[in-house]
């Protein structure tokens, strides 16, 4: 990658992060259903990243994942104040922010696996959104689920792992789904509906990154 390219990268990298910012802080003014504890539903927040992701490539899309993860621990540490102790503090902070985030940077995982565009980047959508879903639960196992059992917070690994059980599961595939479910389904529509209705423009935007020039359709 020379120089005048890896300006543009990076330009792009910032406009598809600050875009995706942009999508889920607008995002908190649409009256989702509330989750307490943290966690909800963005319009087509993840978007811009996973198709970061598929242009550039996951040594691109990863980094600007990551980047919002510290944008959304920056804008959610409120939620720091549900829990207690420095072992549950990293956990959250890793779990439901910097890797739950830095996750969606698989978006572009099948950008060059064989068939259509619109399927790649939907299955890549629906992949980066799953794993998403699992950071979450592992911190809703652990650290969160001390609302299953009034403990008051975990000051140890030993606690914190202790605390697993049947009730901290499915308080955790409930809450977390509750979101992460409707993120995925609007996240895939976003791509969808770029596929759909840009087919052209976007195999021409997509492609053009590796000097691809060849438009194959995509319906």
């Amino acid at each position: 990658m020379n120089r005048k390219t890896g300006i543009f990268v990076l330009a792009e990298s910032a406009i598809m992060l600050a875009l995706s910012a942009t999508l889920m802080a607008v995002s908190e003014f649409i009256p989702w259903p509330a989750w307490l504890q943290g966690g909800g539903i963005s319009l087509f927040g993840q978007v811009p990243i996973i198709v970061l992701s598929y242009r550039r490539g996951l040594k691109v899309g990863i980094p600007a994942a990551l980047l919002l993860g510290v944008l959304e621990l920056i804008f959610g540490l409120k939620n720091f104040a549900w829990v207690k102790g420095i072992v549950s503090y990293i956990v959250v902070a890793l779990f439901d922010y910097l890797i739950a985030f830095g996750v969606l940077g698989f978006g572009g995982i099948f950008r060059k696996a064989k068939g259509r565009l619109a399927a790649k980047i939907t299955a890549g959508a629906v992949f980066a959104s799953a794993l998403r879903f699992v950071c979450h639960f592992l911190s809703g196992i652990t650290v969160w689920s001390e609302y299953t059992q009034g403990n008051g917070g975990f000051t140890n690994i030993d606690s914190l792992i202790h605390g697993i059980n049947r009730g901290s599961v499915i308080y955790s595939v409930t809450y977390n789904g509750g979101y992460m479910l409707p993120e995925t389904i609007i996240t895939v529509i976003g791509c969808v509906a770029l596929a759909l209705v840009l087919p052209r423009e976007l195999n021409r935007f997509l492609n053009s990154a590796s000097g691809d020039e060849t438009y194959r359709s995509i319906r």
